[in-house]
């Protein structure tokens, strides 16, 4: 079961944005409570008002309580475009003497001299009442106006719409910046995985630790204490193997003169000469891996960084090469040609010996008995390309990504280590150059092109 891996970008999106949402929630209640008290505060003073009108004009004489409300008093009193508007006059007995019937009564209440507000319902419809309760000498009287409550509504909703928006607005803006400050805040470790993926093979250098925050100078400065290991393992291992690989070569050269001038000594002893001939394959094939072990330990780049290139005539070096493989192409009765032109670039000379070798040796290897081999080299193109055509059996297409893997080998029929390709591949990186596959002529064999930049 796969490990399931936290994000740092997802967490601190969650612990700032989740707090930041909480803080708006709570931030656009209060405001909203502060918006919409001192509004229904200003329409209660204005009906406080209205009452206080109202009681201006009552009078109480000797037990009776009137109003002494003119027609034009009454409109005024009345005037409002979005309500309607209710008032009542209450003598000591609770009878109205002035206002309007079936008015709600009057809440309990120990409040004397000063208006009270309270909801109620007048002709089935919401109202808000501002009421007032004077004591006189053989009791209380109290008068009240009430309003309907659509303008109170309307501003409610204006209110709370124009919070929403602006909250939300707000809202939309914080965790816009809340983003983009995460992402320029986790941008140096993108710069930093950047700086680790452009680096090759064995590109194992320290990493620059100027002008990185704080908090990843210990972090790089852990990988490269890491990296440094690393490259003093690998230093190791290339030395290892340029080590045993040269050690092996003068003695299991000697060894294969040595089975050779047995082999001519006894060749009329037959069940001899075959033993001494599968001794002197194995030796061979010892040489050759010997000899692919100190090519891949030179190909390594943190040797290659150490050399200066030389301008070299690339028709010369597969002219040099060729000159060995004429007797292992006809064992097999190879026909090993080929059509050079003029070529130059910028190289190591030893290395691109290797490159050379192992296509040239990977392509009789791989073609039939009677079969052909064609070393090709030339200039196109602001290029010096290099290619070898054989007439083996080609490369399947699922092959083809894996054959430049150290060790891979497509067909084991075919006696190898798998080091051959691997080396071209470590070599060619080393010099800038690409590799190509392509089938052969009637998509029969195959063709591997090495391009290098030409040399200026």
């Amino acid at each position: 079961m796969a490990a399931s891996h936290t994000s740092i970008r997802r967490n601190l999106l969650k612990w700032l944005i989740a707090p930041l949402l909480l803080i708006n929630l709570v931030g656009g209640g209060v405001t909203y409570w502060l918006a919409w008290l001192p509004a229904q505060h200003a329409f209660d003073q204005n009906l406080m008002d209205s009452t206080w009108a109202l009681y201006a004009q009552v009078r109480h004489r000797q037990e009776h309580t009137t109003a002494e409300l003119t027609q034009q008093a009454e409109q005024i009193l009345r005037s409002n475009h979005s309500d309607t508007t209710f008032f009542a006059v209450r003598d000591i007995d609770g009878q109205i003497v002035v206002g309007d019937r079936g008015f709600p009564p009057m809440v309990e209440s120990d409040v004397f001299d000063r208006p009270i507000s309270y909801d109620a319902v007048m002709r089935g419809e919401p109202v808000r009442i501002a009421a007032l309760q004077v004591k006189v000498k053989n009791g209380v009287i109290s008068m009240a106006v009430a309003e309907t409550v659509r303008k109170r509504n309307r501003a409610h909703y204006t209110i709370l719409l124009s919070l929403l928006i602006a909250e939300g607005v707000l809202t939309f803006i914080s965790v816009a910046v809340v983003m983009l400050a995460v992402r320029r805040g986790l941008r140096p470790l993108r710069s930093l995985q950047r700086n680790l993926e452009q680096r090759g093979h064995g590109k194992l250098g320290a990493i620059d630790n100027a002008g990185a925050p704080v908090e990843l100078v210990p972090l790089i400065g852990a990988m490269n204490e890491l990296m440094g290991r690393i490259s003093k393992g690998e230093q190791a291992q290339q030395n290892f193997l340029a080590d045993v690989a040269h050690q092996l070569r003068t003695p299991l050269t000697g060894l294969k003169l040595q089975v050779e001038l047995l082999h001519a000594k006894h060749a009329d002893d037959g069940d001899t000469i075959r033993s001494l001939a599968m001794m002197n394959s194995s030796v061979e094939r010892m040489i050759r891996q010997s000899r692919q072990l100190l090519a891949l330990a030179r190909s390594e780049p943190g040797l290659f960084e150490q050399r200066k290139l030389e301008t070299l005539s690339l028709d010369k070096l597969v002219e040099e090469s060729i000159q060995h493989f004429i007797e292992q192409a006809d064992k097999k009765q190879i026909d090993l040609g080929f059509d050079l032109m003029p070529a130059r670039l910028a190289g190591d000379r030893f290395l691109l010996r290797d490159l050379i070798d192992n296509l040239i040796d990977n392509a009789i290897r791989y073609s039939p008995a009677g079969g052909s081999v064609t070393v090709r080299c030339l200039e196109q193109q602001g290029a010096t390309l290099l290619s070898i055509e054989d007439s083996g059996p080609g490369i399947a297409p699922e092959h083809r990504e894996r054959i430049f893997d150290r060790f891979y080998r497509a067909n084991d029929k075919v006696a190898g280590s798998g080091l051959g390709l691997a080396i071209v591949r470590e070599i060619a990186h080393d010099h800038g150059a690409t590799i190509t596959l392509a089938c052969g002529e009637q998509g029969a064999g195959t063709v591997i092109t090495v391009r290098f930049a030409q040399a200026r």
